[in-house]
């Protein structure tokens, strides 16, 4: 098991927003959190990258105790944490951006990964001496995404990437996210768009107010009448689906 997160509580003062919460990462996987704003989600991992200390409980990856390292040691063992909002530098160019992103890395191994990224997202590459600021939502996310993989991640944290993004470029997004899992990156992805998530995802798990109240194989948890109720849409989002391919020619 790579990553084991191991009855994790973490609390803001007198809230806790993380209670007794357990999962894992095996290599080659893709593991979902779902949950709604406040859920936790974005709490978690930054407890596992080392943002936020833990009240009680532990993380390990690959057999250390990530909690009792500095986040730097963190990222420097290969866990790379894309976080939620894009956060690129606006007023440094995509290349730079890049190049932060693998600063410290041998030349050869930020030569291999940013040919990567180029590949991976061709308008970065067209678009390498633009400011990041003046690219639109979803090409700062693929950038968000590049930079991350600039470190040749061993483990990569995904935190809403499809927020406030169009369908289409949600669509690329979740693709290359399974391209890079398909290059053996195992990714743990939180997201609302649960649809999307579950789609993608071999394991998930589902937050609530803090506490994992659902867990199992990702189709498993599609399946379940909560779950479609909750995040699918439910029997609404069939009857819409239904009358939409009634009307296709």
């Amino acid at each position: 098991m790579l990553l084991q997160v191991e009855n994790v509580s973490v609390a803001y003062g007198a809230v806790e927003a993380l209670k007794a919460v357990s999962l894992s990462v095996s290599g080659g996987e893709i593991v979902a959190v779902l949950g709604a704003n406040g859920a936790g989600k974005t709490t978690l991992l930054k407890a596992i990258s080392g943002l936020v200390p833990l009240k009680s409980g532990a993380i390990v990856y690959d057999g250390k105790k990530l909690h009792e390292l500095p986040p730097h040691l963190i990222a420097r063992m290969g866990v790379v944490h894309i976080p939620e909002g894009r956060r690129v530098f606006a007023t440094l160019t995509v290349e730079e951006n890049l190049n932060l992103g693998g600063y410290g890395c041998p030349k050869e191994e930020v030569k291999r990964a940013k040919e990567w990224v180029f590949q991976l997202f061709p308008v970065l590459k067209e678009r390498r001496r633009q400011l990041a600021g003046t690219l639109s939502g979803g090409e700062q996310q693929m950038l968000a995404i590049g930079r991350g993989l600039m470190r040749s991640p061993r483990l990569m944290l995904l935190d809403e990437p499809s927020l406030g993004l169009a369908p289409l470029l949600v669509d690329q997004v979740f693709a290359t996210i399974v391209e890079i899992n398909k290059k053996g990156v195992p990714i743990l992805i939180v997201e609302q768009n649960a649809r999307k998530a579950l789609n993608i995802a071999d394991q998930a798990h589902v937050l609530e107010v803090g506490r994992i109240v659902l867990s199992g194989p990702a189709r498993e948890i599609a399946a379940d009448e909560r779950v479609r109720q909750a995040y699918l849409g439910g029997a609404t989002y069939e009857r819409r689906l239904r009358a939409k391919e009634s009307r296709a020619p």
